[in-house]
């Protein structure tokens, strides 16, 4: 595990624990639900930083994957407690690119890395909108 990493402000960490829905015929975490995890961690950091949905609905706007990128490095088997660490890599005026590692603390072995590009889009007409200075504020960007 990166510990360095856990202590930088601005890093995000999101605890899971693998259940059987996530496995698959050959005995490990299906490649899908890693990409869940990454979305659920995502979703609790702005939480956890004071945006969640119902604050982006009074904005009047929200953020919206535009692509993702994930490697595969090891499995996660039932029962593996995971964490799902993610953070803020570039912060622009119409977008962000959000980075992840999904880490199993027991042995500290990095399960994966993940990234995902989002778009600032208004709620109604999902037109591309600029993300305002508070949101920003809430998100340090972390240059890793």
């Amino acid at each position: 595990m990166t510990a360095d990493l856990a202590a930088i402000p601005g890093v995000f960490d999101h605890h899971h624990t693998v259940a059987a829905d996530e496995i698959d015929e050959l005995d490990h975490v299906n490649n899908l639900h890693y990409l869940a995890w990454t979305q659920t961690a995502a979703k609790a950091h702005s939480i956890a930083v004071g945006w969640p949905f119902a604050r982006y609905r009074e904005l009047g706007a929200t953020w919206v994957v535009r692509s993702h990128a994930i490697e595969y490095l090891r499995p996660a088997r039932l029962g593996d407690a995971v964490v799902v660490r993610t953070w803020v890599a570039e912060m622009g005026k119409i977008h962000s690119l959000r980075r992840y590692e999904i880490v199993r603390p027991a042995d500290a072995v990095v399960l994966a890395t993940a990234e995902t590009r989002w778009v600032f889009v208004k709620l109604a007409g999902h037109s591309l909108t600029r993300v305002p200075e508070e949101l920003r504020a809430a998100f340090p960007v972390v240059a890793r």
